[in-house]
C-alpha cells in the first residue's frame, strides 16, 4: 500500500505536533490558531525537522499562516 505524501510524516514530528496542539488546546480553549513555528524553539536546533514540519504546512498541505490547533490535531491524528 501506498502512502500519499500528505501521510508521510516522521513518527517524532507527529507526536511534537499532537502534543503541542493539545497543550494549547488545554491553556487556550478549542479555538487558538498556531503556526508551524509553534512546534519548534526560538533556534534552530533541529533543522531537519523544521524543513519537514514546513514543507507538510505550506507545500503539502497549503495551509495559512495560522490554523486551528483542533484542525492540525485532526489531520495528524488520521495519519
Amino acid at each position: 500500500m501506498n502512502e500519499s505524501k500528505k501521510d508521510k510524516m516522521q513518527p517524532r514530528l507527529k507526536q511534537k505536533i499532537l502534543d503541542v496542539c493539545e497543550r494549547k488546546i488545554a491553556q487556550k480553549g478549542g479555538d487558538v490558531g498556531l503556526s508551524f513555528y509553534a512546534f519548534f524553539a526560538n533556534k534552530n536546533d533541529d533543522p531537519e525537522l523544521l524543513m519537514e514540519a514546513a514543507t507538510w504546512w505550506i507545500m503539502t498541505h497549503k495551509f495559512d499562516h495560522f490554523e486551528k490547533a483542533e484542525k492540525i490535531k485532526r489531520i495528524v491524528e488520521s495519519m
